[in-house]
């Protein structure tokens, strides 16, 4: 397979696994995809849905709708690319972390499709976090751009630094995370970060990642031992929070 015809097939599964959008015309005389090498591509496909919501809001702005409501339609553009995938996790997530006894216990929660209390607030209060940050934010399309790079970065780095806590699913699947692909999608998140908002915002957007990171990459380690792939969607959720935010407040 030649380099060109690599890149295409990472781009195809990165966009095949994190949107609902049409890829069969990218799989043309392309071999297998490795899920795992395509991790470069997931800040790529982060920062393109969230320049598509921060392009909605904008739009909304300028054509008199307030900053609240526009944000809303703005996140729910975002969700319809991503199929809800990142929220999904974080209300499993929430829930098996919040209702589950033991590890056992936290992972057949976290498995069942229904959804309880714990995840119900964690979905409403992420929306509600994300919209109202969103709103706040100077240049919307930047802002949410960056944010949706960098969230997905998280994703990247929680997936390195942990073990499978179960052996089925994409997560458990994956295998060794190579270096060169991991080091490659950090690198176009910051430089991303970097290029598009102002020094003082980039950084702080940047340590909002990285704490948001640590912080869920610890919590998944002492409730059930390792990652999954809703702890890969509710990093990227609260995450995404978390950079809108402090971009908000810089």
């Amino acid at each position: 397979m030649s380099w060109i015809a690599r890149r295409r097939a990472d781009l195809l599964a990165g966009l095949g696994l994190l949107t609902r959008l049409p890829v069969g015309w990218l799989a043309r005389g392309v071999g297998p995809v490795d899920m795992a090498r395509s991790v470069w591509t997931w800040p790529l496909v982060g920062l393109g849905a969230g320049a598509v919501g921060g392009a909605v809001l904008a739009g909304l702005s300028l054509a008199g709708v307030p900053g609240l409501p526009a944000a809303g339609w703005a996140v729910a553009v975002q969700i319809l690319l991503t199929g809800g995938l990142h929220e999904d996790g974080l209300a499993d997530m929430a829930d098996g972390f919040g209702g589950g006894r033991d590890r056992a216990r936290k992972l057949e929660i976290m498995r069942d499709s229904r959804i309880g209390a714990y995840g119900v607030l964690a979905l409403g209060l992420s929306l509600l976090v994300r919209a109202t940050a969103a709103a706040a934010t100077p240049h919307p399309i930047a802002a949410m751009a960056v944010a949706g790079a960098l969230s997905r970065a998280t994703m990247t780095g929680v997936l390195a630094a942990l073990p499978p806590a179960r052996s089925d699913g994409i997560a458990g699947t994956m295998g060794g995370i190579p270096r060169p692909a991991l080091g490659a999608g950090l690198l176009l998140s910051a430089l991303a970060a970097a290029w598009l908002v102002a020094p003082a915002r980039a950084t702080a957007a940047c340590l909002a990642a990285a704490v948001s990171a640590a912080g869920i990459a610890r919590l998944a380690r002492r409730q059930i031992g390792g990652q999954t792939g809703d702890v890969l969607g509710g990093t990227a959720s609260i995450a995404e929070c978390a950079i809108l935010t402090v971009m908000a407040a810089v």
